[in-house]
């Protein structure tokens, strides 16, 4: 749950910043650095499902520089555009059961109050209320006559569960969120409702509601993090995952007339998704294996793994089925490749490539694998990361790095494609992609271990991985900045005030920097969360302020020393502009470089690809400038005068 805080920063693009090739030292071989227009090439595209006769598949994509929609052959082939917004970014959901009309979200420019619409032909029709309301899909009912959807219209702190009829588009409350809950799941007949209610930031209280006689039952027995899955396709049991008695999060079933509980799978990492597919033909069951995806599907009248194609260097992170089941969309990628969807026929054991997302300009021998290390912590704590080297990088040719710091608090850094990354390494910056103590997915004692504990060792831990980067023997040690978003920016700020000698830059992506307003300022729809919340950071409202203030970089500005970069969206909900623009004003009273990026029509992430070059760009411009030093002014000593090196000189 700490998670819902700040997202983990995931930006869907690919950059860089000039013509130039360089010789790998290690070996031997050219590897070329791809301009930002190249890698803004790259697209971004993701299936949506597939139309009702299986013909088509919905497709969102950036390829027009900002999301749209575009249907494809669910054989391959062309993506014909189905929007052309050039504004607000629209993201598919699916096609509607039986016949070709659409269902998609939009937003305000990433103000996250999203607006449900259906596009019939060319005729585009919103479905929920337009001013200052949030609606959130929740599925197709079974029989397709109808969809589920969350809305805060009633009360702006809480999502009631509607249901709307497409014959007619009129909707039904079916849940009155008073008690401020959080929606889990329902049955097919309508009769249970699971519901989730935050203890604090890893520990979840679930229940199950009987909207019949309104009765409401505890499903756990003691404190632990539980998470509602699924309903059985019979609809006599419920099935969710918790870490009752453990580390890790394993699968129990629930009996919902007697209320017995057996645990039926268990492995060695959390267990994070487990739901049956619309029929109950296969079970499909996620794994966060050391930051990855590991996929299992069984078909449930065999007991059989279902098998699935495999691909060369890349491996299968998700699928979802056609209603009939008969065909899936399988989700391909790795760390050194974009993810691509494929259709596969599960009887003809055919598969169609539905995307091509890297550029063929791009070569992709040049992008690099990441590797997962562990490194020891000031306490002797094993820190999990993950390790990304540039391909120039050999002991003659040392290459400065950078401590990446994911979102959260609570989130997790992952062996997935992520183009920032790749985009930094390909021109020559080493990532160390930090998960220290309250990440998530290494059990609940690690993920607990920030609690009340921001900016102290949860930052010791990031400069141990300093440390190791270090001790690297392709690593430039003199030159080792620190960057992250959300949280991860939180952490830049912080080791630029509490530590100010231990990093050479920083790069703070909308990271918070005043715990006390981020806290009294957190959106409406969060309610729910908002106690929990207090739980680990602390209340502001009470004698916590103290402690908030302490750790909140805002007050501490005159110890930052070193070069800083600011990147911020004006409609971020989650971490407010003047958080921004204050950290600027403050760093720039004690004369040390800092550079401001700001977007007007952004929110917690960049979407839009114009604005992703600037960002990113930026970002590589001040790292070349600060900390590879091709851009520091220094001291020309016949004429005792400072004069500043070109980049590219």
């Amino acid at each position: 749950m700490k998670n819902v805080l700040i997202t983990i920063l995931a930006i869907a693009t690919m950059f860089s910043c000039k013509d130039a090739k360089k010789e790998n030292v290690a070996e031997n071989v050219e590897i070329e650095e791809y301009t930002i227009e190249q890698f803004m090439d790259n697209e971004n595209a993701f299936a949506n499902g597939f139309s009702a006769d299986k013909s088509k598949v919905l497709i969102t994509s950036n390829r027009s520089g900002i999301y749209n929609m575009y249907t494809t052959p669910a054989t391959g082939g062309e993506l014909k555009p189905v929007t052309a917004s050039d504004s607000a970014s629209i993201f598919g959901i699916s096609y509607f059961p039986e016949d070709d009309r659409i269902l998609y979200r939009m937003d305000g420019n990433g103000d996250e109050i999203y607006k449900i619409f259906m596009m019939d032909g060319d005729k585009v029709t919103r479905l929920t209320p337009e001013t200052n309301v949030r609606a959130l899909f929740r599925g197709w009912a079974k029989d397709g006559k109808s969809f589920f959807y969350g809305s805060n219209e009633r009360d702006s702190k809480y999502m009631d569960h509607y249901e709307m009829d497409i014959s007619d588009f009129s909707s039904k409350m079916i849940y009155k969120n008073e008690d401020g809950m959080d929606f889990g799941g329902m049955s097919e007949d309508r009769k249970y409702v699971a519901l989730i209610k935050p203890v604090n930031t890893n520990d979840v209280d679930l229940f199950i509601l009987n909207t019949e006689t309104n009765e409401r039952t505890k499903v756990n027995d003691n404190l632990s993090n539980n998470s509602p899955q699924d309903f059985s396709p019979d609809g006599k049991s419920f099935y969710f995952t918790t870490d009752d008695g453990g580390e890790f999060s394993y699968v129990m079933k629930y009996d919902l007339e007697n209320g017995t509980k057996e645990k039926i799978m268990e492995k060695d990492w959390d267990i994070n998704g487990f739901y049956f597919t619309r029929n109950g033909k296969y079970r499909v069951t996620f794994t966060n294996a050391d930051a990855a995806n590991e996929l299992e599907v069984v078909e449930v009248a065999s007991g059989e793994n279902v098998t699935f194609p495999t691909f060369e260097n890349k491996k299968i992170n998700s699928v979802s089925f056609s209603r009939d089941e008969s065909m899936a969309i399988l989700s391909v990628g790795g760390s050194h490749t974009p993810t691509d969807s494929y259709a596969y026929d599960l009887s003809t054991k055919e598969q169609y490539r539905l995307t091509d997302n890297l550029n063929d300009e791009i070569d992709g021998d040049h992008l690099v694998s990441a590797e997962v290390i562990r490194y020891e912590s000031f306490d002797g704590l094993e820190i999990p990361a993950i390790y990304y080297v540039p391909k120039q990088a050999s002991v003659t040719n040392k290459v400065p790095a950078l401590v990446w710091v994911h979102g959260g608090p609570g989130g997790q850094s992952r062996q997935g494609f992520n183009s920032t990354i790749q985009y930094l390494v390909n021109h020559g910056y080493a990532i160390l992609a930090v998960n220290n103590r309250g990440s998530s997915g290494y059990g609940k004692t690690f993920f607990k271990m920030d609690d009340q504990n921001h900016g102290d060792k949860d930052l010791k831990d990031c400069i141990a991985g300093k440390d190791w980067l270090a001790q690297q023997d392709v690593i430039d040690g003199e030159k080792i900045g620190i960057l992250g978003g959300s949280y991860g920016g939180y952490m830049t700020m912080a080791a630029l005030t509490y530590a100010p000698e231990e990093f050479d830059v920083g790069v703070n992506i909308f990271g918070v920097t005043n715990w006390l307003r981020t806290l009294k300022s957190i959106p409406p729809w969060w309610e729910s969360f908002k106690e929990a919340l207090y739980t680990e950071m602390g209340d502001p409202n009470t004698a916590d302020s103290i402690r908030l203030r302490a750790i909140s970089p805002l007050f501490h500005t005159q110890n930052v020393t070193k070069p800083l970069i600011v990147l911020q969206g004006a409609q971020d909900p989650r971490v407010l502009k003047v958080e921004s623009d204050e950290i600027v004003e403050g760093v720039k009273k004690n004369g040390v470089p800092v550079e401001y990026v700001l977007f007007e029509d952004e929110g917690h992430g960049f979407v839009k690809k114009e604005n992703q070059i600037k960002a990113y760009s930026s970002i590589l411009k001040f790292l070349d400038k600060y900390l590879k030093g091709e851009g520091l002014e220094v001291m020309d000593e016949k004429n005792n005068e400072s004069v500043e090196i070109d980049a590219d000189s």
